[in-house]
């Protein structure tokens, strides 16, 4: 009997047969998860691309530089079913960021969930103190996000999630070289960033600002005569005294030639010196004082609540303010209203933003000490301006398009970004986003906001019965008529 018909041989060919099965099999394992490491390919089929970086995010990440360190202090297991959602929404973008930068990106983005409780010793170091934040660090810059800097919102409800426009500003702002410099005007008695005085103190501004990768510094145009270059923003808060002449000029010549940015808080009662400036830029600051009589503006204190703001779709400065119905509190306030006589200029536009309740009047004997009462023909009355902004519009060598110039805001007051005051949920947001329209801060990104989809399944209590039996009893009913089916037919 010849070998290759005995058994033996069989089982040396079944047993050859099973090994290159399992050498084959082993190979095509390793050959897939070969391939899906080194040639991953995903596909986003969500209807709104829930899952995927726009062009202009994956463009910004390619050319990063630096690696950027996200600390999410928002936990997964929360009592709390927004907060819930909320993390859903900011860990799947993060996930998309660092997956992104991973594959070949010079920089990249690390991310960390941290419990500000548990780990102290980790958010100390990190300067951390407060739960449901981002931070973003970058070679000592650094910069927080609140959770409603990532929606959008209406009616105090979320409408539009945005986390990617402000995830890549905010990757762009600390990974660039230097920090964006905000000049305090400082000779006149101006309120001080390193101040901890409750009324005239801007510590807690400080920190705010420093927060969101701003460097402040103070500028003394007496000694120095000149505005630094790398101003972003020049910042007078409440000046006591009179700017002298060739202050004005310096400032006038900032604004105008240089592009320059500047926010003036302007409390009644004190002089200016900036009335040609002003003229300028189409601006008009009142020597009076705000009385409002609405009982929605009264608060019971020295406070007036300021609660009509007007939409401006160029400087988003009062979207929040006006979707989220966040008032604004401050204490004694002048009257500042755009210039309707000011000369044509069609580069110039001025505009209101925030302005008091119809029952207000501009009190313009408020140095005598006398009752408060309107005299007609003397006083403004009606719905009287508090805020204002100018910006100027330069022509790009006679090409139909403009080029952003100069920006200016006044405010007829300052005490609404004090240490009293500040932590305002209204008064904070209203002065971030001035200072973030004033220096191009989150406009230069054209990224779409994301409509938020909710799904709910609502069932009456008899649905409710009849999908509990059907579930108890339909089912396994089911499988067992079919186990029976089986046994029949394998009897017969």
């Amino acid at each position: 009997m010849p070998f290759s018909d005995s058994f033996r041989a069989a089982r040396w060919i079944r047993f050859i047969n099973l090994l290159l099965q399992a050498l084959l099999f082993l190979g095509l394992f390793g050959g897939l998860n070969y391939i899906a490491q080194n040639h991953l390919l995903r596909f986003d089929l969500t209807q709104n691309r829930r899952h995927s970086l726009s062009a202009e995010t994956k463009s910004y990440l390619d050319q990063l530089e630096r690696n950027v360190n996200i600390t999410v202090t928002l936990m997964k297991d929360s009592d709390n079913d927004e907060l819930t959602q909320v993390y859903r929404d900011i860990s799947g973008l993060l996930r998309e960021y660092a997956y992104v930068t991973a594959a070949g990106a010079k920089g990249r983005v690390h991310v960390e969930y941290l419990d500000i409780y548990q780990s102290r010793k980790r958010a100390e170091e990190l300067g951390l103190d407060q739960p449901n934040v981002v931070l973003l660090t970058c070679e000592g810059h650094r910069r927080v996000l609140t959770l409603g800097e990532f929606y959008r919102t209406k009616d105090r409800r979320r409408e539009a999630f945005q986390g990617e426009a402000a995830l890549t500003a905010a990757i762009l702002d600390v990974s660039s070289l230097e920090k964006k410099k905000i000049y305090f005007l400082s000779g006149h008695g101006e309120m001080r960033p390193d101040d901890f005085d409750p009324v005239r103190g801007l510590s807690q501004l400080r920190d705010e600002l420093r927060q969101r990768n701003f460097d402040l510094l103070s500028l003394d145009l007496n000694l120095t005569h000149k505005i630094p270059d790398d101003a972003a923003l020049l910042i007078i808060a409440g000046p006591q005294g009179r700017l002298q002449p060739f202050e004005e000029e310096l400032l006038r010549n900032f604004l105008s030639t240089r592009a320059g940015r500047a926010l003036l808080l302007l409390d009644p009662g004190q002089p200016l010196g900036l009335e040609n400036l002003l003229f300028d830029w189409g601006v008009i600051v009142y020597d009076n004082v705000i009385i409002d009589l609405d009982p929605q503006s009264l608060t019971g204190t020295n406070d007036t609540r300021l609660w009509n703001f007007l939409p401006d779709p160029d400087s988003h400065i009062t979207d929040q303010l006006i979707n989220n119905v966040l008032p604004v509190l401050v204490g004694p306030a002048r009257v500042v209203s755009d210039d309707l006589g000011r000369p044509a200029d069609d580069g110039l536009s001025v505009k209101k933003l925030i302005a008091t309740s119809k029952a207000a009047y501009g009190e313009t004997n408020y140095r005598q000490r006398v009752a408060a009462e309107f005299t007609a023909g003397q006083d403004l009355k009606g719905q009287l301006g508090v805020m204002v902004i100018s910006e100027r519009l330069k022509p790009a060598n006679n090409l139909p398009l403009s080029v952003r110039g100069g920006r200016l805001a006044v405010v007829g007051t300052a005490d609404l970004v004090t240490n009293n005051r500040i932590f305002n949920p209204g008064n904070l947001n209203l002065f971030l986003a001035t200072v973030n329209w004033a220096v191009d801060r989150d406009t230069q990104l054209n990224i779409l906001a994301r409509p938020i989809q909710l799904y709910a399944l609502t069932l009456s209590q008899e649905e409710l019965v009849r999908l509990r039996l059907g579930l108890l009893l339909a089912v396994p009913g089911i499988v067992g008529l079919l186990g029976l089916f089986v046994y029949w037919t394998r009897r017969n």
